[in-house]
């Protein structure tokens, strides 16, 4: 008995729809990812020196931090 095939081809214009909404979804994400390091290096940045070595950090590490790259 043969199968059928129960797909239906997009309609018109739908692909070029589905990459706009994925393009503005990148776009929003990387956004939301900007103001998040950009907001901890903000508050590292006010911490003094002092504070720093308290959790283990130096001045030098606040933006590897923010930016996500650990060591």
């Amino acid at each position: 008995m043969p199968q059928r095939v129960l797909t239906k081809p997009a309609p018109f214009g739908a692909i070029s729809v589905y990459r706009a909404v994925s393009a503005i979804s990148d776009l929003a994400s990387g956004i939301g990812h900007w103001r998040s390091r950009n907001r901890t290096a903000t508050q590292l940045a006010r911490l003094s020196d002092r504070q720093l070595d308290d959790i283990g950090l130096s001045r030098g590490d606040v933006e590897t931090i923010a930016a996500g790259r650990y060591f």
